[in-house]
């Protein structure tokens, strides 16, 4: 007895420290954290950090990058920008060091950009959201810049799929069997996800605005991840939304981690073991635990990146053979690269 009520008392003393500290301290938060977090095992892990020598010469982002895409197979990054007078395509190796950029008048408003490197394929991928003679496309490019295919009509919104419009298509994924996934509507008429054969035939297409399952309010980014399945960042409803990949059923919805601002990209990590989220508003990243394949569940934040105040963080990619985070930074206007710890 005489125990239990040493233990009782020291337990007691622990509180009250606890919230003469919590109570004295200005940094409630870290407070909090410190004395409940870790105890209760939902402290956050430090995953990535910045790498404050990539790339060499910041200098060369002489626009806005919107989005980056790695290529793996060749150690390259492709940035995409976008300003007048300025290259819309920026190509650096994974080291940091400037290669070259796109002489190209074929693109108007960059947003999204892919690197499609695979046995079958070696191009770059690009959505425009241009209201020009060439916007409202989704083109795809040699890795040097040569215009190889035009999706959408150009020039022209809409919401047809024979022939095929589009208007502002924020994003493009391309599965290695040459299957083409486009979610269609940054701000404009259509807010849906389209599947497309390798031939570019349209196989299915879902959406609609509203909040309902298999519906969206501004569709972002999309991934496609090993376990067949279709990662849609459904941005304006502050939710990611996932669909059978074959079928376009709809799997499930994470929408708890997301309160206070939407998700503007969705990335996998090289490890299998994260979802990467930027939220633009708030300058942050989250990285999500990856499920396996079956039921999604519902979203749980393993660690962030708070970045400063008007960096905006935009779209990302992950390179598959470093596991580098690079991230489009509308505030910032550059691209940084986040190594893992």
């Amino acid at each position: 007895m005489k125990k239990f009520k040493a233990s009782l008392y020291v337990s007691a003393a622990a509180v009250f420290l606890a919230l003469l500290l919590l109570h004295s301290c200005d940094n409630t938060e870290m407070w909090i954290r410190l004395f409940f977090g870790y105890l209760s095992g939902t402290r956050e892990e430090r995953l990535f950090k910045l790498d404050v020598g990539w790339p060499r010469d910041p200098s060369l982002f002489t626009g806005t990058p919107f989005d980056v895409a790695v290529d793996h197979q060749n150690s390259l990054v492709y940035v995409a920008q976008r300003g007048d007078n300025v290259s819309k395509v920026l190509v650096f190796t994974e080291e940091g060091y400037f290669k070259e950029s796109w002489n190209t008048n074929t693109l108007e408003m960059p947003h999204g950009i892919f690197a499609a490197i695979n046995p079958n394929e070696q191009s770059i991928w690009i959505s425009d959201v241009g209201q020009g003679q060439y916007g409202h496309t989704v083109k795809q490019y040699s890795l040097s810049g040569k215009l190889l295919t035009v999706l959408g009509t150009p020039g022209k919104a809409g919401s047809s799929l024979s022939p095929l419009q589009f208007d502002q298509p924020a994003d493009i994924f391309v599965k290695t069997n040459g299957d083409v996934y486009i979610v269609d509507g940054d701000g404009g008429l259509n807010n849906r996800l389209l599947m497309l054969t390798k031939d570019f035939n349209v196989e299915w297409t879902l959406g609609g605005n509203g909040t309902k399952p298999g519906e969206f309010y501004i569709p972002h980014c999309v991934a496609v991840d090993e376990f067949g399945r279709v990662w849609v960042a459904d941005r304006g409803n502050k939710r990611i939304q996932v669909f059978d990949s074959i079928t376009g059923e709809w799997i499930g919805t994470w929408d708890t981690c997301f309160s206070e601002d939407g998700p503007y990209s969705v990335r996998i990590t090289a490890d299998r073991k994260y979802i990467v989220v930027a939220q633009l508003n708030i300058s942050r990243l989250l990285f999500l635990s990856f499920p396996p394949i079956g039921q999604i569940g519902q979203c749980q934040v393993v660690s962030t990146i708070q970045m400063a105040d008007g960096v905006r963080p935009h779209l990302l990619d992950v390179s598959i053979t470093t596991g580098s985070v690079y991230v489009a930074e509308l505030g910032a206007q550059q691209v940084q690269r986040y190594v893992y710890v």
